[in-house]
Formats: structure tokens, C-alpha cells, sequence
């Protein structure tokens, strides 16, 4: 068998298997790894709507969701459904699954063709090539290609956490201005109602202008406070509506009347540490990246020395001398470049992502028990209010009404404690609403750092294949 037959026995068996190793880009499989990932914390699917079929009925979804009062668990699932910035992230998803496919893509064989003339001889020179560089290196490339891989779907899972978190504390504070706005309008009323009695009492000489002054300055806080909370309680609720998705009528939606009653006891974790090293997603994806770098650097030393390696069939013909076949091999020659640098940033970028991965986890553990230890607090003071503080305003003002059916104090002075007791429950709504921050806030550090786009100290420098590509 000639040099130049062997040489495309060799060479078929490839061609042919560029037809059947080629993986097919398919993004489901990710959304299905992402929906693993975000569903034990959020106990919801993750909707990718597609085709028209599907869009429609998350429209239907939407309008039944939005057909009632929004409670917190709605709300979040409305904005997995709904929010636009979530659906443009989720293709990210598919546009990794594509490059996974491509990496895993025999590289295509090269053809050349040349004629040349010297009087009347002509030669026609023909050539069959194949980058076995590439070849060799292209299971691990594809491995590398498939961390890279997992990694977009660990950060699209922490973009789904980072949305349901962000919109559980928005609609805790919209529902919380709610009802401060039904509580400022009550302290309004009687403020108003006590202006009003000093104004008539004045003008029969039973008040004097210094008294009747402090209650309509009263009068005047508790207008300017109605608007404050009047206005707090719009943008709370714009900042719900974007992140819900929602816009034209969606925007008249209904929320829930008030907050969910405090737990009668807070759990106990005392395994809390354990629990977010074995589950949130930034600490997955730092040993992921580790293991993705060592990957990486076994490239790099893979390669230092043969960066160009191709192989190829020759077939000459001449009209005036016999038909040349053969092989040749093109080889790269390392006299200038022999790779010492980019085997030192590899293994610089290693010990980089080896820091960062400890970083990480330090860090979790810190941010884990801080979230917990407000979490507590945040219930010890969300119960005193309600079990001590709202109790004991409620029966002064019971006795304070009784003092007045005995005609022992004034309307004003049960103006006066009326103004306190609606203070009080104000405060204890405020602690309620901060108890159920702290606990989405903890829900939210068990899984990761949401709340900013990278961990403090993360590396500057990314870890990434090789600078030389071997299909060069």
C-alpha cells in the first residue's frame, strides 16, 4: 500500500466520525440542571417558555396570579415567570450548551490545490491536512469546555436565587408600607380631629392659642408623615413591579393585606455552618472553578512544547513525469517561544483559584452566622413588640378610656394616648417587617452571596483554556 493510500485510511475513519461524535446543542439539559439546583430552595419549577404554546400559557399563569391578592410565594413565582432580565439570562444557557458542542467538534481536514507552469511542463499539486494537535487535545478540551459549562448554569441558578430573594424583600416591604400608610392615615384622622376640637374651643375661650398651636403642629407632622409614607409606599411598590415584570393594567395587582404572623419559634441550626458549605452555589462554584484551572494547567503542559502538529496526504502530478504521492507532517519548532510563560500563568492563576476558593469559604461561614444572629434578633424584638409593648399600650389605653367615661381626663388626653398606641403598633409592624427581611436574608445566605455580583478577593484574572490555541 502506498505512502499517500495509508495516509487516507488514516484520514477516513476521521471524516467519517465527523458525522457521528458531533454533539447537537441542546439547552433543556442545563435548564433541567438549574432547576435541580433552585428548586429545594424555592420548591418552584423554573419556566423557560419557548415556543408560542408555551408563552401563552405563562400569560395565563400571570393573569391568575395577578386575579388575586399577591402573597409573597406568588410574587416570586410571578417574576420566575415574568421578568424579562431572567428569560435574556436563561439563553445564556443555550449559548453555552452551543460551544460545548462546538469543542466537541472533529476539526474539519484541509484541502489544497495548487498548478504551476514552467513552459510546457505543468504541475498540479494536491494536498490532504488534518491538525493532529487539535485532535489529540480535543477530549480535553471538551472536558474543559463542559466545567465552563456547569459553571453558567451554577451562575444562572444563583441569578434565579438572587431574583426570588430580591423580590420576597420587595414584597415584604411593600406589603409593610401598606399598612404604615393605613397607620399614618389613622394618626392624620386623629390629629385632624384634635385640631379641629382645639380650633372650636379656642373660639368659645375654653383653650388658649399656645395649646391649640401644639395641636395643630401635631396636625402638621402627621400630614407631612402620611406623605412620606404615601410616597414610600409608591416606590416600594415600583420596585416590586419591576422586578415582577409587570406593566399597563398588570400595574392595578392586588397584595396581601398584611404580613405573615411571626413563627411561634425560630428553628435552631446548630449545623448551620455545615449546611451552607454543603449548599450554596458560590462555594460549588469556586471548587468547580478549581477543578476547572487544574484542568487548564494540564492543557498548558500538554501542549508547551508541540503547539502546531498537523498531518496530511500529498498527491503531485506532472504532464512530463511520473505521479507523486506521500505524507508530510508540519511541526512547530520551540527556538523563541518554548511555553515557560504561559505554564507559569497557568500555575499562577492554580494557586489564584486555590486562595480564592478558601476565601470563599471563610467567607460563608461568616456571612451565614451573621444572617443567622440578625435573624434571632430580629424575632427576639418582633416578639417583644407584639407580646410586651402593643399589650401594655392597649391596656393604658383602656384605662385611660375608662378614666374618661368618668369624666377624669379630657378628650385631649385620650387624643393623646390614642396617638401612642398607634405609634406602638407602627413600631411593632416596623419589627415585623425587619424580622421577615432578616429571614429571607438568611434563607438568601444559605445558598450564596446574592446580594453582589462577586465574592470580595475574587481573582482578577479569570481562569480560562490556554492562550495558544492548538488549531493554530
Amino acid at each position: 500500500m502506498t505512502p499517500a493510500a495509508r495516509c487516507a485510511l488514516l484520514l477516513s475513519p476521521m471524516l467519517v466520525l465527523g458525522g457521528c461524535a458531533s454533539v447537537a446543542p441542546d439547552a433543556e439539559p442545563s435548564r433541567v440542571a438549574v432547576q435541580a439546583l433552585t428548586q429545594p430552595h424555592l420548591g418552584l419549577p423554573l419556566s423557560w417558555p419557548r415556543s408560542d404554546a408555551e408563552r401563552a400559557a405563562a400569560a395565563d399563569r400571570v393573569a391568575a396570579l395577578l386575579a388575586q391578592p399577591l402573597a409573597a410565594d406568588a410574587a416570586v413565582e410571578l417574576a420566575l415567570l415574568n421578568n424579562a432580565s431572567l428569560q435574556a439570562r436563561l439563553h445564556d444557557l443555550g449559548i453555552a450548551a452551543a460551544d460545548v458542542a462546538q469543542a466537541s467538534r472533529l476539526p474539519n481536514p484541509g484541502f489544497g490545490f495548487g498548478r504551476t507552469t514552467q513552459g510546457h511542463e505543468r504541475e498540479i499539486e494536491r494536498g490532504l491536512h488534518l491538525n493532529l494537535a487539535r485532535l489529540l487535545v480535543l477530549p480535553q478540551i471538551t472536558r474543559m469546555e463542559s466545567a465552563r459549562l456547569e459553571a453558567v448554569r451554577r451562575e444562572v441558578a444563583m441569578d434565579v436565587l438572587r431574583l426570588a430573594a430580591d423580590t420576597r424583600r420587595a414584597w415584604v416591604m411593600a406589603v409593610a408600607a401598606e399598612q404604615a400608610l393605613h397607620y399614618r392615615r389613622q394618626v392624620r384622622d386623629a390629629a385632624e380631629a384634635g385640631a379641629d376640637l382645639a380650633r372650636r374651643m379656642e373660639q368659645v375661650g375654653n383653650f388658649n392659642r399656645l395649646s391649640r398651636a401644639r395641636e395643630q403642629s401635631f396636625q402638621a407632622d402627621a400630614a407631612l408623615g402620611l406623605a412620606q409614607a404615601e410616597a414610600h409606599r409608591r416606590a416600594t411598590r415600583e420596585r416590586l413591579v419591576r422586578l415582577l415584570g409587570l406593566w399597563g393594567e398588570q400595574l392595578g395587582f392586588r397584595l396581601a393585606e398584611r404580613l405573615p404572623e411571626l413563627p411561634a419559634e425560630p428553628p435552631a441550626r446548630p449545623d448551620i455552618e455545615r449546611q451552607a458549605l454543603a449548599q450554596r452555589l458560590d462555594v460549588a462554584a469556586a471548587r468547580a472553578t478549581l477543578d476547572q484551572t487544574v484542568q487548564s494547567l494540564g492543557l498548558t503542559r500538554a501542549i508547551r512544547w508541540v503547539n502546531v502538529l498537523e498531518i496530511g496526504a500529498v498527491r503531485n502530478g506532472s504532464n512530463e513525469a511520473p505521479r507523486q504521492t506521500g505524507w508530510e507532517v508540519s511541526l512547530e519548532l520551540p527556538l523563541f517561544d518554548s511555553g515557560d510563560a504561559r505554564l507559569a500563568r497557568a500555575e499562577h492563576v492554580y494557586q489564584q483559584a486555590l486562595r480564592h476558593t478558601a476565601a470563599v469559604a471563610v467567607t460563608a461561614r461568616s456571612e451565614v452566622r451573621e444572617a443567622y444572629l440578625a435573624y434571632r434578633s430580629a424575632w427576639d424584638i418582633a416578639r417583644h413588640h407584639r407580646d410586651e409593648i402593643v399589650p401594655l399600650k392597649k391596656r393604658i389605653s383602656d384605662e385611660q378610656l375608662l378614666r374618661y367615661n368618668g369624666m377624669l381626663i379630657g378628650v385631649f388626653e385620650l387624643l393623646a394616648d390614642a396617638r401612642q398606641q398607634i405609634t406602638a403598633v407602627a413600631a411593632s409592624l416596623d419589627a415585623q417587617r425587619d424580622f421577615w427581611l432578616a429571614a429571607a436574608d438568611l434563607e438568601q445566605a444559605l445558598v450564596g452571596r446574592l446580594g453582589a455580583a462577586s465574592s470580595a478577593g475574587a481573582p482578577t484574572a479569570t481562569p480560562s483554556a490556554p492562550q495558544t490555541d492548538p488549531g493554530h
